[in-house]
């Protein structure tokens, strides 16, 4: 979203004419800025042979991962509910790679079926799989570097305590039963977290895929997973894509040289792809002016956007409708009966009832983690894509939260 002669819009459409088309609350997302995204990655890696995941649990609308896949992308996916909508978008099985956590073996069992790259991150499953699959179906294993990174402790994913990837103090048991059964291994992987901002962090945990990687003769691919911070406000520290690029190109180069072969680059971004494109438009309800505090209080709330209150995220927030007027301190709060509070002490334009309010950086795990807590039906979805504003989700109504329930005599 861009100020564009006084008007806030998205590829010159004007935020205020999609709000009165479509309706809020209402997820916009620029087409554009998610190839540019992908194109940047591509660019900064390009000095390997890379492969880019997308990471499709930060955002999953079919439209987005067809026009994700255009831009030449793989998909990285959790659940197998995941895989089969990827599917639908056009990946081939060998474009995904599936990498649960926790889930029943059967899960993996179904995703060999589909054809799916699989990712094991535990002994248990992995002994089962080789016990099912021997060296009949090659697969991938996330390791656990123990090493603590990201901004946030609830999205670290690669610390010592985490319920992620195999341990790399590990490394024999896992050598074990892959001697034992004769599995291929054609993948090693690592993700530590979001928001990791240190090219030093990517770095160790190339030391530690290295270190291991010449046990397994097989490998196809090294998997770096993500972690790529981006902006959410004016000053923050962000990734530098292109130092990590260059760096770790050269090092794994390096490496391939000392392995004796060529290998894939793979990295799974989801955050970085989606999260700048994403807005979510908001109406104000009401001003409400305490003793102490002034509130608007919008149309959403932590049912449609839940990370400020589970991450502590911050949210740019803008007042679309008035941007010329002074600006007056505020609290952005949501409509749900519980504490949802999009942003504290926030200085606006001022805000009148009515005003539409654009919360940005919102792509990513926005729509992805919403829910009808208290009822309410989830936003509708917009893409802006060559000039044009397509709905791509429609608004769910009361009749869509009833589909499910049975009424019964009592």
């Amino acid at each position: 979203m861009d100020l564009l002669n006084g008007t806030y819009s998205i590829q010159g459409i004007p935020a205020l004419d999609i709000a009165k088309q479509f309706g809020t609350p209402l997820y916009v997302y620029d087409a554009d800025k998610i190839g540019q995204q992908i194109k940047n990655l591509k660019n900064a890696f390009s000095g390997a042979d890379v492969n880019v995941k997308y990471a499709a649990k930060a955002l999953t609308n079919i439209s987005i991962l067809k026009l994700i896949r255009k831009n030449g992308a793989g998909i990285e996916v959790v659940s197998l509910q995941e895989a089969h909508i990827a599917l639908k978008a056009g990946f081939t099985p060998t474009e995904i790679v599936f990498t649960p956590s926790g889930v029943d073996f059967s899960e993996i069992v179904e995703g060999v079926s589909l054809g799916l790259g699989i990712n094991l991150d535990n002994l248990s499953v992995l002994q089962k799989f080789g016990e099912k699959y021997k060296n009949t179906y090659p697969c991938g294993i996330r390791l656990n570097p123990h090493i603590m990174a990201g901004g946030n402790l609830k999205i670290s994913t690669g610390h010592s305590n985490s319920k992620f990837g195999i341990s790399v103090q590990q490394i024999d048991l896992i050598k074990d039963i892959v001697k034992t059964h004769d599995v291929k291994i054609r993948g090693l992987h690592v993700h530590t977290g979001s928001e990791i901002t240190e090219t030093d962090v990517f770095l160790k945990m190339a030391d530690v895929l290295f270190s291991v990687a010449n046990d397994f003769p097989d490998l196809k691919f090294i998997d770096f997973g993500s972690g790529f911070k981006v902006a959410y406000k004016e000053g923050d520290k962000v990734t530098n894509v292109n130092d990590v690029g260059a760096q770790l190109t050269k090092i794994f180069n390096e490496f391939c040289q000392h392995y004796g072969r060529k290998l894939e680059l793979w990295v799974e971004p989801g955050k970085y792809i989606v999260s700048e494109s994403g807005t979510l438009l908001v109406q104000a309800n009401v001003v409400k002016a305490t003793p102490t505090v002034t509130f608007v209080g919008v149309n959403s709330g932590l049912n449609h956007l839940i990370r400020p209150m589970m991450y502590e995220a911050y949210h740019h927030i803008v007042n679309v409708s008035n941007p010329a007027a002074p600006e007056k301190v505020y609290t952005v709060v949501g409509y749900i009966c519980e504490t949802d509070t999009f942003g504290a002490d926030r200085k606006l334009s001022e805000v009148r009832e009515g005003d539409i309010l654009a919360l940005k950086n919102a792509g990513a795990y926005g729509f992805s983690m919403s829910s009808n807590y208290n009822s309410r039906p989830r936003p509708a979805e917009v893409m802006v894509i060559n000039g044009q504003a397509k709905l791509i989700r429609e608004r769910e109504t009361l009749e869509d939260i009833m589909k499910r329930q049975i009424e019964i005599d009592v």
